[in-house]
């Protein structure tokens, strides 16, 4: 079995990545006069594809006989239509500990991520990345990386309509989407969504709780600046367990789960 390796742990739910597939610092931050540029969600769609497309030719994709890839069919692969929005799912083999999810409706987990948590907890996690396609949240972050790829001011952006990117600028529109940051209110937003996803589907809901308790204790025994810096536009892990105890308790699903500890070895078979 895999050993799971928690001085590298960084992030998960919190769609951002720092290790294999980061390409460095994305471009300064959109100029003010972003809101006045004309994105559709069409144009949110065909740029997170590209992105997407981009990603999944420079990352390791492990093959469909992986037991990662077997491992995540089961846990999530009857859900390719979701409330109205049309899913795929894909394996990533890097030590990040994340999944995201972009605006064409591709969701990408990370090994790492599935070493730590149970079959439930992945599918609280992905109901949560599920829960920022549905609510836009991942149009206004793929808007925002094509602006700082596309080095555009959205005010003065020629005919303020979305343009073909060269591969270099692909790279970067792919890393500075998953460098951005949802706000509080947001990341609440799809916390919400991730407990109703899970009671709509009959999964267990304190999986929610458990995976967001695990996250806590990978916070604190982080060193990484760059978790830190996270932290800054997320709520506090711990509270966002809470906030999914209270929920399951007045819907009279709560289960104590006890002590919630990291597992020592890859939870994947």
């Amino acid at each position: 079995m895999k050993e799971i390796i928690l001085s590298i742990a960084l992030l998960g739910f919190m769609s951002t990545s720092y290790a294999q597939i980061n390409l460095g610092k994305a471009t300064n931050a959109v100029t003010k006069g972003a809101q006045a540029f004309t994105f559709s969600n069409q144009d949110a769609v065909n740029l997170s594809k590209e992105a997407v497309d981009w990603m999944d030719r420079n990352n390791p994709v492990p093959p469909a006989s992986d037991p990662y890839v077997k491992r995540l069919n089961k846990i999530i692969g009857k859900h390719t239509s979701e409330d109205g929005l049309k899913l795929n799912y894909k394996v990533y083999d890097v030590v990040d500990i994340n999944a995201f999810a972009c605006a064409d409706g591709s969701v990408r987990v990370f090994t790492s991520l599935m070493d730590l948590m149970t079959d439930d907890e992945l599918r609280a996690i992905i109901g949560h990345e599920i829960g920022h396609v549905k609510n836009e949240d991942t149009k206004d972050a793929i808007k925002n990386a094509y602006l700082k790829a596309a080095a555009l001011e959205a005010g003065s952006a020629a005919s303020n309509t979305v343009s073909k990117l060269s591969d270099s600028q692909l790279g970067e529109m792919a890393n500075a989407m998953l460098d951005a940051s949802h706000s509080r209110k947001q990341e609440t937003e799809a916390d919400t969504y991730s407990y109703d996803f899970m009671k709509k589907h009959g999964y267990d809901v304190n999986a929610a709780y458990t995976a967001f308790m695990k996250l806590a204790l990978l916070s604190e025994g982080s060193t990484q600046t760059g978790y830190q810096k996270m932290l800054n536009s997320h709520p506090d892990s711990r509270k966002r367990a809470e906030a999914i105890k209270k929920k399951a308790e007045k819907d009279g699903l709560w289960k104590d789960p006890g002590t919630v500890s990291l597992p020592t070895q890859s939870l994947t078979q």
